[in-house]
């Protein structure tokens, strides 16, 4: 029992995590160019500029949860079209969640309308800001995969996606879980079960 602690207890927090998440982002939003983004992605129902949207409404709502606020995902808003600094507003953005889930007690007790586990909250975050850059950089030609310290997100991520699969799947969220070959990477592992194919090619222009 005294292991199961210490494993807990020095196992990386959600924002420490989020941290290393963002460090990768940032860079691969930043190298986004303009005549991409009404291309597709894996993600199906969005072109770039959608998803850049999306995940730039998660990462708002996100760090109000973190300090136990009310969220507002009904509408996400034109984040890209307020202007053409939105990378570096989506930069600041990312630093103010990690911030948020680094405070004392931000990923302890429940957050949100569906008074979820605050740490289940903080990696459902984690997981927008890890699977959607993925589908960011494969839809614009970029390289994306955790390596090195970030492998621990992807320890977090694996957990995380077990449990919120089948809610995640009767909601829509997910795919059906796909096929990867043996001795997939484990980041591509979790690229499956999130429905997603870790081979996906971008159309070729014209």
């Amino acid at each position: 029992m005294d292991e199961v602690k210490d494993i807990r207890e020095n196992a990386p927090r959600i924002g420490d995590l989020l941290g290393m998440a963002a460090e990768r982002a940032v860079p691969v939003v930043a190298a986004l160019p303009d005549d991409r983004l009404t291309v597709v992605t894996p993600c199906a129902e969005y072109d770039v500029k959608a998803l850049v949207n999306h995940l730039f409404h998660v990462v708002v709502e996100f760090r109000k949860l973190a300090g136990k606020q009310n969220s507002d995902f009904t509408v996400s808003p034109d984040y890209v079209g307020e202007g053409p600094d939105w990378r570096e507003r989506f930069a600041e953005a990312a630093r103010k969640l990690v911030a948020a889930w680094s405070a004392p007690g931000a990923d302890e007790g429940t957050t949100g309308a569906m008074n979820m586990p605050a740490v289940t909250v903080g990696s459902m975050a984690l997981l927008d800001m890890t699977v959607h850059i993925w589908d960011l950089a494969r839809a614009t030609g970029q390289e994306y995969e955790p390596e090195g310290e970030a492998l621990a997100v992807l320890d977090r991520l694996a957990g995380a996606v077990a449990e919120l699969a089948p809610t995640a799947r009767a909601m829509g969220m997910f795919g059906e879980p796909v096929a990867v070959p043996e001795g997939a990477s484990a980041f591509e592992r979790l690229l499956g079960e999130t429905g997603r194919d870790p081979r996906w090619e971008a159309p070729v222009a014209g």
